[in-house]
Protein backbone atom coordinates (compact mmCIF):
# COMPACT_ATOMS: atom_id res chain seq x y z
CA UNK A 1 0.00 0.00 0.00
CA UNK A 2 2.72 2.64 0.32
CA UNK A 3 3.59 2.05 -2.86
CA UNK A 4 0.63 3.42 -3.92
CA UNK A 5 1.62 6.53 -1.91
CA UNK A 6 5.18 7.11 -2.49
CA UNK A 7 5.38 7.00 -6.21
CA UNK A 8 2.98 9.95 -6.76
CA UNK A 9 4.03 12.26 -8.64
CA UNK A 10 5.91 14.74 -6.91
CA UNK A 11 4.21 17.49 -8.86
CA UNK A 12 1.03 16.49 -7.30
CA UNK A 13 1.81 17.70 -3.91
CA UNK A 14 4.02 20.13 -4.93
CA UNK A 15 2.29 23.80 -3.44
CA UNK A 16 1.66 26.49 -5.68
CA UNK A 17 -0.17 30.01 -4.83
CA UNK A 18 -3.16 31.67 -6.91
CA UNK A 19 -4.53 34.73 -6.60
CA UNK A 20 -8.06 34.94 -5.78
CA UNK A 21 -10.70 37.48 -5.45
CA UNK A 22 -13.07 37.02 -2.63
CA UNK A 23 -15.20 39.73 -1.36
CA UNK A 24 -13.74 42.58 -3.79
CA UNK A 25 -10.23 41.56 -2.36
CA UNK A 26 -7.47 39.95 -3.92
CA UNK A 27 -5.75 37.27 -1.49
CA UNK A 28 -3.62 34.29 -2.39
CA UNK A 29 -4.65 31.10 -1.31
CA UNK A 30 -1.98 28.16 -1.47
CA UNK A 31 -2.66 24.41 -2.37
CA UNK A 32 -0.74 21.60 -3.82
CA UNK A 33 -1.69 20.85 -7.14
CA UNK A 34 -3.49 18.26 -6.71
CA UNK A 35 -5.74 20.55 -4.71
CA UNK A 36 -6.20 22.74 -7.69
CA UNK A 37 -6.70 20.08 -9.89
CA UNK A 38 -9.91 18.72 -8.19
CA UNK A 39 -10.93 22.52 -7.86
CA UNK A 40 -11.16 23.32 -11.48
CA UNK A 41 -12.97 19.81 -11.83
CA UNK A 42 -15.56 20.65 -9.25
CA UNK A 43 -15.92 24.27 -10.71
CA UNK A 44 -16.24 22.75 -14.07
CA UNK A 45 -18.79 20.51 -12.75
CA UNK A 46 -20.80 23.43 -11.41
CA UNK A 47 -20.29 25.26 -14.79
CA UNK A 48 -18.20 28.25 -13.34
CA UNK A 49 -14.14 28.93 -13.39
CA UNK A 50 -12.38 28.03 -10.54
CA UNK A 51 -11.91 31.72 -9.12
CA UNK A 52 -16.28 32.26 -9.10
CA UNK A 53 -16.37 28.57 -7.66
CA UNK A 54 -13.63 29.62 -4.93
CA UNK A 55 -15.64 33.02 -4.75
CA UNK A 56 -18.84 31.55 -4.19
CA UNK A 57 -18.15 28.98 -1.66
CA UNK A 58 -16.17 31.50 0.23
CA UNK A 59 -19.59 33.92 0.20
CA UNK A 60 -21.90 30.69 1.40
CA UNK A 61 -19.89 30.06 3.97
CA UNK A 62 -19.29 33.78 5.40
CA UNK A 63 -23.48 34.12 4.98
CA UNK A 64 -24.06 30.79 7.23
CA UNK A 65 -21.19 30.79 9.63
CA UNK A 66 -20.24 34.63 9.87
CA UNK A 67 -16.24 34.42 8.93
CA UNK A 68 -14.04 31.80 6.87
CA UNK A 69 -11.07 30.78 9.93
CA UNK A 70 -8.74 28.89 7.26
CA UNK A 71 -9.96 29.06 3.60
CA UNK A 72 -6.97 26.68 2.18
CA UNK A 73 -8.04 24.16 4.59
CA UNK A 74 -11.83 24.56 3.95
CA UNK A 75 -10.87 23.81 0.37
CA UNK A 76 -9.15 20.76 0.75
CA UNK A 77 -12.31 19.29 2.94
CA UNK A 78 -14.30 20.35 0.09
CA UNK A 79 -11.93 18.52 -2.01
CA UNK A 80 -12.09 15.09 -0.11
CA UNK A 81 -16.39 15.73 0.08
CA UNK A 82 -16.20 15.56 -3.58
CA UNK A 83 -14.42 12.88 -4.01
CA UNK A 84 -15.96 10.74 -1.46
CA UNK A 85 -19.67 11.78 -3.09
CA UNK A 86 -18.04 10.77 -5.95
CA UNK A 87 -16.56 7.33 -4.98
CA UNK A 88 -20.46 6.85 -3.25
CA UNK A 89 -22.28 7.20 -6.10
CA UNK A 90 -19.95 4.75 -7.93
CA UNK A 91 -18.19 7.14 -10.33
CA UNK A 92 -14.91 6.21 -8.93
CA UNK A 93 -12.99 3.17 -8.28
CA UNK A 94 -10.45 3.06 -5.74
Amino acid sequence: MCEIYANTDPQLYEAHSKSVRLRGFVTSVRLEQRFWALLEEIADSEGMSTSQFMAKLYDEVVEKRGEVGNFASLLRVVCATYLERKYSAGLIAV
